[in-house]
């Protein structure tokens, strides 16, 4: 794997979605740097890629309430366990649990696998309430795929929610998951 800065030269074969958000960030002003590798769908996949990047990449959580009403993208670290009773204790929603595909498809435009911050730029109609858990606001850089799970994408976390959140009309709910006691 290689680093690049900015989109690549050639978009032949790369995804739709993929290409808009570098047209996306491209259009915003916002810095960022590349990768390209196999699909990384999984968290331990994505450690090779954390390396080249220099920078944490996100795990990135789908959930819904048990009604199926109510939708949230959850970034945290992706060393950090994810407890859903943590959570649902602090946004006030009882039984969450994980968004079917289909509505990922149809909000964000993302398959699962691919889930990333960049697919709110995909929902127009703000369904999905994003969920930052306090570290990741706190780090310089975040690391994210661009809507797919082939590439993924280095950038100055305060570009990322004083740039692209306003431009999408998204705004984080910033939530302290805790590490749990061993």
């Amino acid at each position: 794997m290689e680093l690049y800065e900015g989109r690549p030269q050639d978009v032949t074969g790369r995804l739709e979605r993929e290409v808009k958000v570098y047209d996306l960030l491209d259009s915003l002003g916002i810095k960022y740097f590349r990768t390209d590798h196999g699909p990384a769908d999984t968290m331990e996949a994505c450690h090779e890629i954390d390396a080249v990047l220099e920078t944490l990449v996100c795990k990135n959580l789908f959930l819904c309430n048990r009604q199926q009403t109510q939708f949230y993208l959850l970034m945290m670290p992706g060393d950090k366990p994810f407890k859903t009773k943590d959570l649902s204790k602090q946004i006030d929603s009882a039984r969450l649990s994980f968004a079917s595909p289909e509505y990922m498809e149809e909000f964000l435009h993302i398959s699962p696998g691919s889930v990333s911050i960049m697919g709110l730029m995909n929902d127009t109609e703000n369904r999905v309430q994003l969920l930052v858990d306090k570290p990741v606001i706190e780090s310089e850089d975040l690391g994210c795929h661009p809507c797919v799970n082939t590439s993924s994408l280095k950038m100055r976390t305060k570009d990322v929610f004083e740039k692209f959140l306003p431009a999408v009309h998204h705004e984080a709910i910033v939530v302290d998951l805790p590490f749990p006691e061993e």
